[in-house]
Formats: C-alpha cells, sequence, structure tokens
C-alpha cells in the first residue's frame, strides 16, 4: 500500500484567493516511513507574501523568489505521487481545496486521487474529546517536533508521517488494512 503524507503552506486561509507557497511530502510503505522518497519545494505565488505569513511559516519572499510556479510545482508533486494515496491533516478542509483551485485556476487537467484526512484517524480513535489539530495529536500521542519547525510544510510532514504511522497502528495493527476507506482528491495529470 503506497501512501504519501503532505501538507502545503499558503500566503492565507482561503483557496480562492490565496496561493501556496511550498509543498512537502514523505512517502510511507506498510506502517514505515520512507525518509529517501521525500518531496519538498517553495512555489513563486506570483505576489508577495505578508510579513504575518513569513513569521507564522518562517518562509520569505526570498525563499519563494526562484521557485517554480504552481504549475510546474502541482506537476512535480503529482509525478511523485504516482498512484499512491495522498493523506493531510485538515486536508478536506484546506490542502485539497487549495490544489484543487489552482488546478483550477491555471486550467490544468486533473486526475483522481484516493485521500484520507487524518483528522479522521483522530476522530475515530479519540472521537469528540478535545480538538483534533495536529498540535492535539501531537499531545494525545506524546509526540514531540524533534525539531522540525511547525507551519513549514517540510517540519509538518515529519511530524504528521510519524503521528499517522502512530494512529494507523493503533487502529490497524498489521498495517494492511485500511484503517478507513479513502475519499477522493485530484492532482494534475
Amino acid at each position: 500500500m503506497d501512501i504519501v503524507v503532505f501538507d502545503l503552506e499558503t500566503t492565507g486561509l482561503s483557496p480562492y484567493s490565496e496561493e501556496i507557497i511550498q509543498i512537502a511530502a514523505v512517502r510511507m510503505r506498510g506502517g514505515s516511513i520512507i525518509e529517501e522518497e521525500a518531496f519538498a519545494t517553495y512555489v513563486n505565488p506570483g505576489r508577495r507574501i505578508s510579513s504575518f505569513i513569513t513569521s507564522y511559516t518562517g518562509i520569505s519572499n526570498a525563499h519563494v523568489q526562484h521557485a517554480p510556479v504552481a504549475t510546474d510545482a502541482l506537476a512535480d508533486f503529482s509525478r511523485f505521487v504516482a498512484d499512491a494515496t495522498l493523506i493531510a491533516h485538515n486536508g478536506q478542509r484546506f490542502d485539497m481545496p487549495f490544489i484543487r483551485e489552482a488546478c483550477l485556476r491555471n486550467a490544468l487537467p486533473v486526475r483522481p486521487v484516493g485521500f484520507i484526512d487524518s483528522m479522521a484517524f483522530s476522530r475515530k480513535l479519540w472521537g469528540g474529546r478535545g480538538g483534533h489539530g495536529l498540535d492535539n495529536v501531537m499531545a494525545r500521542l506524546q509526540l514531540g517536533a524533534n525539531g522540525a519547525r511547525r507551519h513549514d510544510a517540510r517540519g509538518d510532514v515529519q511530524i504528521l508521517a510519524e503521528a499517522v504511522r502512530r494512529m494507523w497502528g493503533r487502529l490497524s495493527p498489521d498495517f494492511h488494512a485500511w484503517p478507513l476507506p479513502p475519499g477522493s482528491g485530484v492532482l494534475p495529470m
């Protein structure tokens, strides 16, 4: 079973008016994180990044100045993903809409891809108790950042992949069965 855990950073919260500025991902197979199969790129949003976003993510205009534009970055990400199922945290409400809208804005043809929002793992494990944001999940799993920067896609992907591995292991200890059925997302063709 081929899984790609991913995260995006953006210029703001609305997929309709904001842009992707970073994509990071790591592959998982059989419950193991394959560190050497990782993907990371900054994305040139074609506009200035606000000082608030820079302070929140650590991503500055200098980081994205010579980065690929969204069409190229998303095409590279799609090639990396291949036929894997995607997992993102709060991805149903954030990451997948950003990808879908970037594809629409740039007239990129899309293909369907399996997708799971890892918040569903959290809800299945802990029900309605407390929040299900990544910080809450980290606290429940006693998972530290281990030097990874939060709100930088590369750091969040490292943390999320370990959180997914631990939650999936609790839901399906043999890692051969999906603990939840995948939904669908889109990526560029």
